[in-house]
């Protein structure tokens, strides 16, 4: 393992191999990331980047989706994670997606790494003046309510999201307490 830094990082044209690596982890693990939304990736790389360049720009927004900032989390030349964070909720995303929706690849899990890149883009979140943000989980996922705990998230709710028919928890995290998210006040 190398002792290269972990760092969160927009991705650009030339990172094209990483993420193909970072989807076929899913893959194999018969975990699809995002399923559809990863065809363009494939199929014209460039035009993907762009895309998503555009999407944190608000520009040609899907009707519906708001405008977000997709990062990595990368050490040395491998993606670890992705994370995006969403610059405003609709109604939609209060049931189910919140501000930020994150994954950890399977073959990197349990090490610590949502923790570190949901801390890493709660500063982003900060520098885009948001005071606070929800996160959402299946109530099953207790290594994500774990990530979202670590952080400073605080239980909100819990019930049926109307969109995936599962239980969901919401959390908060204020991004203006004292000593920043993971500490104690």
């Amino acid at each position: 393992m190398t002792d290269e830094p972990l760092k969160l990082a927009e991705l650009t044209e030339d990172m094209a191999e990483q993420l193909m690596d970072f989807l076929d982890d899913f893959a194999a693990a018969g975990e699809p990331y995002r399923g559809d939304y990863w065809q363009q990736a494939h199929d014209d790389f460039p035009a993907f980047v762009r895309k998503i360049r555009n999407n944190s720009e608000g520009k040609d927004l899907v009707p519906g989706h708001v405008p977000e900032t997709m990062y990595v989390l990368v050490r040395g030349q491998t993606i670890l994670g992705g994370i995006h964070l969403r610059h405003r909720l609709t109604r939609s995303l209060r049931d189910l997606g919140g501000h930020i929706g994150y994954a950890v690849r399977p073959s990197h899990r349990r090490k610590g790494y949502g923790t570190e890149m949901l801390r890493l883009v709660l500063a982003e979140a900060r520098g885009r003046g948001l005071r606070r943000v929800m996160v959402t989980c299946d109530a099953d996922n207790v290594a994500s309510a774990r990530v979202i705990e670590n952080n400073g998230g605080r239980l909100d709710s819990e019930g049926l999201s109307k969109r995936s028919g599962k239980v969901t928890r919401r959390y908060w995290i204020d991004l203006d307490r004292a000593g920043g998210p993971g500490e104690s006040s």
